[in-house]
């Protein structure tokens, strides 16, 4: 549904990731993103020089906005941002807290300025609190939050390989001003939204803080394993495939040491008789699993979970996922060249997704200053 936010438009203060993927998703639904960037630009045009010498990061989440560059501090640019926000629908910025208010663009203010925008103010630990102030990268967070503690294995905690603070906070925000743009069709008045990384993982880290608040421990770090079931995690063929299985209850425990085994008897042994039992029994476990895969190909393993009916996976790299059948590509363009992007991930009956092109630095500077003299 490209068009689903047609007329709406978005003014956004932003940078990185959290804020651009949150205004991203609004521009792929047809919504009009002005992107707000300094002289130099989002510094995420130079995380890296990837695609065609355009930057990964910033290539993914700023297809379909247009850049403008002003400079917040300078009266006549803050002129034409008033402009802009006089006509906008939401107002997203990820400053540093404090930083909007200080310049004028506080969401209260604004908003009492005009009654129909919603503000979203994107920080890494909220507008205040002892916290508030400190950097929140999302390395950092992702050890703040207790991610990095219960990721990785016994050698040493691990930060999770994708940006998940930036991206959870990013979807939480995107999710806010949908609510709030429909709240406001019924009172007619915006909102403000208020969205943190570190509450954006607090958020996902429920389960391992409630062990840890109740139960008295949280759980370890047990790389591919699970803290609580198994078996469970990576298993190596004997032509050297690395394959993942996940056995969730007891039928299905029966099955795999029937089908997948041929040794039906071991789903009675004693030491594996429930999870619990093969969870404190991990090692004997792993090894009896260990020892027959290293006896097949992976294509006898798989024709056997296939029989069992055993849940399986792949242990893919980044190469593994680029010839994925299941991989869903569209074309979007950039101001180097084309690039194949994951599809986005909704799917709309049987509509093709919308491609929209990444904006070059600045590109927009003329006909968006003509448009809001």
């Amino acid at each position: 549904m490209p068009d689903s936010l047609k007329d709406i438009l978005v003014i956004s203060l932003e940078q990185a990731v959290a804020a651009p993927l949150c205004t991203s998703r609004l521009a792929e639904a047809g919504a009009r993103v002005i992107k707000l960037e300094r002289a130099e630009g989002d510094f995420a045009r130079g995380y890296d020089h990837a695609v065609h010498g355009e930057s990964a990061y910033f290539v993914w989440l700023n297809r379909g906005k247009e850049s403008v560059r002003v400079d917040v501090k300078d009266p006549a640019d803050r002129h034409l941002i008033e402009k802009m926000l006089a006509r906008a629908d939401i107002f997203v910025q990820n400053l540093a807290p404090g930083a909007a208010a200080r310049l004028g663009l506080g969401s209260s203010e604004l908003r009492a300025r005009y009654p129909r925008l919603i503000t979203c103010d994107i920080t890494g630990y909220g507008e205040d609190g002892p916290a508030a102030g400190m950097k929140a990268y999302d390395f950092l967070i992702q050890c703040e939050a207790g991610l990095a503690s219960i990721t990785g294995n016994e050698a040493g905690a691990a930060r999770v390989g994708v940006s998940v603070a930036d991206i959870a906070c990013g979807m939480n925000a995107h999710a806010a001003i949908l609510q709030a743009l429909i709240e406001r069709e019924r009172s007619g008045t915006g909102r403000g939204v208020a969205v943190s990384l570190f509450d954006s993982l607090a958020d996902w880290m429920a389960v391992p803080l409630l062990h840890h608040d109740y139960a008295g421990k949280a759980p370890g770090r047990v790389g591919l394993r699970h803290p609580s079931i198994a078996p469970y995690g990576a298993f190596r063929a004997g032509d050297g495939v690395d394959l993942v299985i996940s056995i969730q209850n007891e039928r299905e425990w029966a099955k795999f040491c029937a089908l997948v085994l041929e040794h039906p008897d071991l789903a009675r042994d004693p030491r594996f008789a429930s999870n619990s039992l093969r969870c404190e029994n991990r090692g004997a476990l792993e090894q009896h699993i260990s020892a027959l895969f290293a006896s097949l190909p992976a294509e006898t393993i798989i024709t056997r979970f296939e029989a069992a009916g055993t849940a399986w996976a792949r242990l893919n790299g980044v190469d593994g996922l680029s010839r994925h059948s299941q991989l869903r590509r569209v074309e979007g363009q950039t101001p180097s060249g084309p690039v194949s992007l994951p599809a986005p991930p909704v799917r709309w009956n049987d509509e093709r997704p919308v491609t929209r092109s990444v904006p070059a630095l600045g590109e927009h500077d003329e006909t968006v200053r003509a448009e809001f003299r």
